[in-house]
């Protein structure tokens, strides 16, 4: 396995399966942002939410969007997957990280379930107190570690 192949593995390792993060998606020039229960499996990360909700609509009128949790930022294209009770391994991995929100509204009628797919990570790393970017860039399978210097 290459190095960028191996560096991925490891950050995605390390991400874990779970986490609350914020969605920013736009729709006619305007950025909207909230919290999300996302959950990763394989090398996507999926969500869901009321086909009436705002972020639903704007994601149906445009794919991109941003993940963003702690000093990790995730430039992604997302998809609707169908509802959250077809896809088996959503259901199992969601419960788990997220009993409460599964409970309350995976089964609801007019929840969908979102995949999606990263093109680009960016990660913040401080060593022995010196900034470091780290950058995934998935379509090209480039990996860079530089320290930042502020040039």
């Amino acid at each position: 396995m290459g190095t960028f192949q191996e560096k991925l593995s490891g950050f995605l390792s390390e991400f874990g399966r779970g986490r609350k993060m914020v969605l920013s998606t736009t729709e006619n020039g305007r950025v909207s942002s909230r919290m999300m229960s996302v959950v990763r499996i394989g090398g996507e990360f999926y969500f869901q939410t009321d086909l009436n909700m705002r972020k639903y609509r704007q994601l149906s009128a445009n794919q991109n969007a941003a993940l963003c949790i702690d000093n990790i930022q995730i430039e992604g294209r997302c998809s609707e997957a169908g509802r959250p009770l077809e896809n088996e391994d959503f259901c199992r991995v969601f419960r788990e990280c997220f009993k409460g929100s599964f409970d309350a509204y995976s089964a609801l009628e007019n929840e969908r379930l979102f995949a999606f797919r990263p093109l680009y990570i960016q990660r913040w790393v401080y060593e022995g107190g010196l900034p470091y970017i780290e950058r995934f860039d998935l379509e090209a399978q480039l990996y860079s570690y530089e320290e930042y210097k502020g040039e």
